[in-house]
């Protein structure tokens, strides 16, 4: 199976599993209005690229599919979470999400704060449940990570950092630190999240941090391209939004062609860092030049 044959067969694999989980047979009696904006929110739609990540990573240690799905559904919850918050007028104001409109669109403002919100607390009650993995020291593990992820040092405190970003004359420093809080966090945990599901030794669970770091940059850098140079028809939301908030950015910091170099050097820092799994590291080999080469 071809790389991108993986993530689209991971990409239903999770889908329905999430439409699983999105349920009142699971989650019990939430209001309509809710679950119907939290499963707008979160399905039909999206690569499920950090879920794929979970299940490849986690796959290193002989980890099947099966048995990587509910953290990987977990931290999709995260993911979407953060994308109906990031899109609403206070944050970043975005009418278009995957080519369709926002949660607060298509809803209002106050339903997409609480499918956010309630998104967030799902992909605990996932991760926590016995089903995720029959050790409970797995499972706490699991859960204290994604909440180190998704917290104030992670995704929630990069975009604060983001808020505070425009008009800033920020230096590539204090980028990196805002993009590996706000987009790469997740990311790198996706990484982790496997090794943590395969009971991996801590050598091996540092490489997987050092891989997920790096392709959480270039993630990040190879968003900005977009947002410069993309089409919004292609890319499926707007686009030149950077520029026009003035945020700081590499890309507007060290120009197009340095940045395009920049992510060739992260793409490479990634590969590096699977030396310890040569042989079994293809899908996650493949991660990082799909991450490079995205136009979507």
């Amino acid at each position: 199976m071809t790389f991108t044959e993986r993530l689209e067969d991971h990409a239903s694999r999770v889908e329905r599993h999430l439409d699983e989980w999105l349920s009142t047979d699971k989650l019990g009696a939430v209001p309509d209005r809710l679950l119907d904006a939290m499963r707008y929110g979160t399905l039909g739609g999206g690569k499920r690229f950090r879920p794929f990540l979970v299940i490849e990573s986690a796959a290193l240690f002989g980890v099947p599919v099966e048995k990587a799905l509910n953290a990987g559904s977990a931290l999709e919850c995260i993911h979407c979470y953060s994308l109906v918050h990031d899109d609403l007028p206070a944050m970043d104001n975005d009418d278009l999400r995957r080519g369709r409109p926002t949660v607060h669109k298509a809803f209002d403002d106050a339903t997409a704060i609480l499918a956010g919100d309630t998104l967030l607390t799902v992909a605990f009650e996932i991760i926590a449940h016995e089903s995720t993995h029959p050790n409970p020291a797995v499972r706490a593990a699991l859960g204290l990570e994604l909440a180190r992820a998704s917290g104030g040092a992670g995704m929630a405190g990069g975009q604060m950092l983001d808020l505070m970003a425009p008009g800033k004359m920020l230096g590539e420093a204090d980028i990196r630190t805002l993009q590996a809080m706000k987009t790469g966090a997740l990311i790198t945990y996706g990484c982790v999240a496997g090794g943590i599901l395969g009971e991996a030794s801590k050598a091996e669970l540092a490489a997987l941090k050092t891989y997920g770091d790096a392709l959480g940059a270039a993630f990040q850098l190879a968003d900005d391209l977009l947002d410069a140079e993309g089409d919004a028809a292609v890319v499926g939301k707007a686009t030149g939004k950077d520029q026009e908030a003035g945020k700081g950015t590499l890309v507007s910091l060290l120009g197009l062609e340095a940045a395009h170099a920049k992510l060739q050097n992260l793409k490479a820092e990634a590969l590096g860092a699977l030396a310890p799994f040569k042989g079994r590291d293809a899908m996650l080999a493949g991660a990082a030049e799909f991450v490079v080469a995205r136009k979507f």
